[in-house]
């Protein structure tokens, strides 16, 4: 199974940017997709943005126009660059590899954890 790593994350002020990274272990260009979610304390878990295979793009309604996810995938590595960043945002990100095509595996990163000060 897939070993993602997650990294960027930090405290920053309202309006302020971060790039969050997570790195997989093995190469990501036939994943069928990976995503970033977050949780806040006393929430549940809630996908933030997803990249499939094929490239078809989501995002959460929160994050539109803030955030964009994308992928290297000669590095293994996708990429949430996250802007004009509130306090709402604050959360333990999580990475996500989801495949059911061939092997199937849904694998998740530790988390990174993102605090916005207002």
């Amino acid at each position: 199974q897939v070993q993602l790593v997650e990294s960027g994350g930090g405290l920053v002020q309202a309006g302020g940017s971060l790039r969050l990274s997570c790195a997989a272990s093995t190469s990501i260009f036939s994943i069928d997709a990976m995503g970033w979610y977050r949780q806040a304390p006393g929430k549940q878990r809630e996908l933030v943005a997803a990249i499939t295979s094929g490239g078809t793009i989501n995002y959460a309604d929160s994050v539109k126009g803030r955030f964009t996810i994308s992928r290297a995938n000669a590095k293994n590595t996708v990429y949430l660059q996250m802007n004009s960043l509130k306090p709402e945002d604050t959360a333990v990100y999580y990475c996500n590899a989801y495949n059911r095509v061939g092997l199937y595996f849904n694998a998740w990163g530790q988390g990174t954890q993102v605090t916005v000060s207002s």
